[in-house]
């Protein structure tokens, strides 16, 4: 990128945050903190009024507006890639606003980037099976992003994996993530007072309180997915498989953490990271996949178990 090129890009992110920091600014351009401060001079020597906070960051003075933005090709084709995703993996209420701050940007596109999304959007296709499920057109993303910006106590009506019923917890959030294609809160849990990961699509309910719980220092999400491991590369299952029966696995072993497959001779062995064993366990009885369970050994003792309930099940329906 050229450094005209990169002063009206250094322009457009000025806009787009109340304060940029100098040092946001050359982490974007792969730039140095100093050549920051040489392209803010010759944005200020060509009479674009830009504020400083003495060890804080850069603003736009509250008068100044920029031009109607422009955008090329690519940018505009990035937008309609953001509008499948949304529409796949969010709920209602974001589709919603996304869609109507969509129709916004495409009002201000060149006729011809807008002919250019028209032939692209019947062509590009996101599926996510889960989305087809009743709960995810009610996600609370909305209310859990505004507490997370108010540091507002939440409570919600949970169905825990393997509860029977649902229970309330008071919980104080401290991040969103979506990983295996769901929605998670990650919260301080005052019922069990310990950190928790709690999936949207098992909210039976959400309500936004009064109660904040500023000041308190809790887990960034960062350190909170590190502390937990929840997406890691590391095998903590290896399984072996008939050759024959590797391809009852199909594409669904993605969804459960699939890193790698080799042949052993009439075997497969396939290798993943899932730190659900239970849920993982049920997954591969149900493949019909006659797996052998290298390791951990827990997950070779939670399927025997299933195994053993089934067949007392079935054997005490028979008689």
């Amino acid at each position: 990128m050229n450094r005209t090129d990169r002063l009206n890009a250094i322009l457009i992110q000025l806009q787009s945050k109340r304060v940029v920091k100098a040092q946001e600014i050359a982490d974007r351009f792969g730039i140095s903190v100093r050549t920051v401060y040489r392209d803010i001079r010759a944005l200020e020597e060509a009479g674009i009024p830009i504020g400083a906070e003495a060890g804080i960051g850069y603003f736009l003075q509250e008068n100044y507006h920029l031009p109607p933005v422009m955008f090329t090709n690519d940018e505009a084709s990035a937008l309609l890639f953001g509008e499948k995703l949304i529409e796949k993996m969010s709920d209602e209420k974001i589709k919603a606003d996304f869609c109507s701050a969509l129709y916004k940007v495409k009002a201000i596109l060149k006729p011809s980037e807008k002919d250019y999304l028209e032939k692209l959007h019947d062509r590009i296709a996101v599926y996510n099976y889960h989305s087809m499920g009743e709960r995810f057109s009610r996600l609370y993303l909305n209310e859990i992003q505004q507490a997370l910006v108010h540091q507002q106590v939440l409570r919600i009506r949970y169905e825990s994996k393997y509860a029977e019923e649902a229970s309330w917890r008071v919980v104080e959030p401290i991040g969103l993530c979506n990983y295996s294609s769901r929605w998670h809160l990650f919260a301080w849990c005052r019922l069990r007072q310990d950190y928790r990961d709690f999936r949207l699509d098992r909210m039976a309910d959400l309500q936004l309180t009064d109660e904040t719980f500023k000041g308190k220092q809790h887990l960034s999400i960062g350190e909170y997915m590190a502390q937990n491991a929840i997406i890691t590369s590391e095998v903590n299952i290896s399984l072996l498989i008939p050759k024959n029966r590797a391809k009852h696995l199909d594409e669904a072993r993605y969804w459960f953490g699939f890193l790698s497959e080799e042949e052993q001779g009439d075997w497969v062995r396939m290798q993943f990271s899932n730190n659900d064993l239970q849920g993982f366990a049920l997954w591969i009885l149900n493949t019909g996949s006659r797996a052998r369970v290298e390791f951990p050994a827990e997950l070779s003792a939670i399927i025997t178990n299933h195994v053993d309930e089934l067949v007392e099940t079935y054997r005490d329906h028979q008689e």
